[in-house]
């Protein structure tokens, strides 16, 4: 099974799905696919001259960027797909506010 039949097989637990989702099932696999070729590149760069000086490469600022994207479009499916529904918790910064000012979300 492809990573691509994979993830529809999650995603097209509904047939209005697939249409939903196509082009961002689409999407994650591109970005798997590059998350996997700049893992086999150097992250940082040691200095000849002085070990302690490192640089991060310009791998390793794709890779970061990537993976951000990466996480941004499962989230996205998970909500289209349903798959998240209540798994969001309330921020303790919230559940700190409301216990302060007695305040719901929908007042």
């Amino acid at each position: 099974m492809t990573r691509k039949e994979q993830l529809q097989s999650i995603v097209n637990k509904g047939s209005e799905n697939e249409t939903k989702t196509s082009q961002l099932v689409e999407e994650i696999i591109f970005i798997e696919e590059q998350l996997v070729k700049l893992k086999e590149l150097p992250f940082i760069v040691v200095s000849s001259k002085n070990p302690g000086i490192q640089k991060a490469t310009p791998a390793s600022k794709q890779y970061k960027e990537l993976l951000q994207q990466y996480n941004n479009c499962l989230r996205l499916l998970f909500r289209i797909t349903g798959e998240m529904d209540g798994a969001e918790e309330e921020s303790p910064l919230r559940k700190w506010l409301k216990e302060r000012t007695g305040v719901s979300d929908h007042e």
